[in-house]
């Protein structure tokens, strides 16, 4: 007689996979029978996404809204992201839900796309919808990957991950550090004051004495108030791009009348010592947010390019004059646009002055918010961008 045996380690493991890729993306378990409209768990999405990847599940998308040479079949390759995706397939790729929604019923969480799976587009009756190839061997409706296990053992790798909505690699530093700070939060972060009486600057291992409120946190990053950042319009200070110097943590809380605290420096990236600042860590940000244009108004300038560049091109990172107080949100995704400019007509006698008007030069996406600051992407650029280039909903 013959037996099949589960490999239980496996299972829990795949498990486990399973339940942190819900707890990460916020989604709930997916139901097992196939979905209808009505049926469909809380996705990772803003509501306004989620209804029109719905209104696209029922009928698919005009053809007029597809990419020029969309592809008719696509097989998911590592290192793709929504957005490059959501680009081979649409002229206006933060349109990204009616992607999802030609397909919700297989597609059931728009990052749950996998490597290797198979995208197939089909158009009929002047509209278009997309599917994955019924061939595969995905079970499941998060396209999630079955393993059959033998009686033997088997040492195998779990699931991929699935896609991301940018490189994680060209945003990831910027989702881990404070990097900006604002003015009232410079003037009432902790300082250190002093260094143990043999050390001229801090390395690991090392204490040192703090002043200031530090709340209920343990652990802190350490910076050092760097180059404020001008809006180019009003001339003010709106925040400091901050220089990362590393970690430590509280060893001693506040004590003598003066409250002083005591601190152990965990890692350091560079020199740090007396008048650097601390800052409590923040929580750390996923990747799985999605593009989408933003739902108000925008108009804002790009008051730095990061790494005290000139220019910006494809996939350098920006801060802009508008934050979350402002409306912004991450996934926001911004037409840039070139100013209007001045210039002299020397084709006429008396040589008048004439404006240029303004004209899209490029799009980005916002990948994280501060109150009257955030960081952007640059996802394609027809023109080297400047600092003081507009920027507005697409």
């Amino acid at each position: 007689m013959q037996c099949k045996l589960i490999n239980h380690v496996a299972v829990a493991g795949l498990l486990l996979w399973s339940a942190a890729a819900l707890a990460q993306t916020g989604a709930t378990t997916p139901s097992a029978t196939a979905p209808g409209i009505g049926s469909l768990p809380n996705y990772p999405v803003a509501p306004p996404q989620l209804a029109q990847a719905q209104a696209a599940a029922q009928q698919g998308i005009p053809v007029s809204e597809l990419a020029p040479n969309a592809p008719q079949r696509y097989t998911i390759k590592r290192g793709d992201t929504l957005w490059g995706i959501s680009g081979r397939y649409l002229k206006k790729p933060w349109n990204w839900p009616t992607l999802w929604g030609m397909n919700l019923a297989q597609i059931r969480n728009p990052h749950w796309i996998f490597p290797g799976q198979v995208l197939v587009l089909t158009i009929a009756n002047g509209r278009a919808t997309l599917a994955l190839d019924n061939g595969q061997s995905v079970q499941g409706e998060a396209g999630i990957p079955t393993v059959t296990l033998e009686p033997h053992v088997i040492s195998e790798a779990l699931p991929p991950s699935g896609i991301p909505t940018l490189d994680p690699a060209l945003i990831d530093p910027f989702l881990t550090r404070p990097l900006i700070v604002e003015p009232d939060e410079l003037a009432k972060s902790p300082r250190i004051v002093a260094l143990t009486p043999e050390h001229a600057m801090l390395s690991p291992g090392d204490r040192a004495y703090v002043r200031g409120p530090l709340g209920a946190t343990t652990r802190f990053d350490v910076y050092r108030p760097g180059r404020p950042l001008l809006d180019p319009t009003t001339k003010k200070i709106i925040a400091y791009e901050s220089e990362y110097l590393g970690a430590v943590e509280l060893i001693r809380p506040p004590q003598g009348k003066d409250e002083v605290a005591t601190v152990r420096v965990l890692s350091a990236v560079r020199e740090m010592g007396v008048g650097d600042r601390l800052i409590a860590q923040p929580p750390r940000q996923f990747l799985n947010f999605t593009p989408h244009a933003p739902d108000k108004p925008v108009d804002g300038q790009i008051v730095s390019i990061y790494g005290d560049m000139r220019m910006a091109g494809k996939n350098s990172v920006v801060a802009l004059n508008r934050g979350a107080e402002e409306g912004l949100e991450r996934g926001d995704v911004l037409a840039i646009l070139q100013g209007p400019r001045e210039v002299t007509d020397t084709t006429l006698e008396d040589k008048p002055v004439i404006e240029i008007p303004a004209r899209r030069i490029g799009l980005l996406m916002v990948f994280r918010t501060f109150h009257h600051v955030a960081y952007g992407l640059v996802l394609e650029s027809d023109e080297p961008v400047v600092v003081a280039d507009h920027v507005k909903q697409p």
